[in-house]
């Protein structure tokens, strides 16, 4: 059980280096590395600009009131392709690629929808309105933990 992530690791790094052998010997080695830092710079950018645009669209929701699993869905599934994408090698940029589909999108938050669940605070967010609770109110009497210790009064001072 505790050789299943390094055999995970081990089996990823060789796909991914067959995988760039493969494509250098077809494209050639400088045609390669340019591909693979064209899909970073990609992913950089992607993970920036669509990660900000998800980030809105599920603010907008909660002050309507909506949920938004969707999009919070959607936001992980883009950002999680961005990263993939910023990895070097091609294997990576394909599986973000899968993600950056709109059917495997769809499909992830159909999967995952039962699982988020949101609270909506009344009043919105962490400031004001009324919490709907109950108020107890009542008194209480401090009581010494340490009888034995003597109280430092000194009537000389201002």
């Amino acid at each position: 059980m505790r050789w299943i992530p390094l055999i995970a690791i081990f089996l990823y790094v060789y796909i991914e280096i067959s995988i760039f052998i493969q494509v250098a010997h077809v494209f050639g080695v400088l045609l390669t590395l340019v591909l693979v830092i064209f899909t970073s710079v990609i992913g950089m950018s992607l993970v920036r600009n669509q990660g900000f645009k998800n980030l809105m669209l599920m603010q907008e929701k909660m002050q309507a009131g909506e949920s938004p699993a969707a999009e919070m869905v959607k936001s992980v599934s883009l950002i999680l392709a961005g990263l993939l994408l910023l990895l070097p090698g091609f294997f990576t940029d394909l599986l973000g690629l899968v993600l950056l589909l709109p059917p495997v999108q769809k499909h992830l938050t159909v999967k995952l929808m039962p699982y988020l669940h949101f609270n909506r605070m009344p009043g919105g967010g962490f400031a004001g309105g009324t919490t709907g609770g109950q108020t107890f109110d009542g008194e209480y009497q401090r009581k010494d933990e340490r009888p034995d210790q003597l109280d430092n009064k000194d009537d000389n001072r201002p």
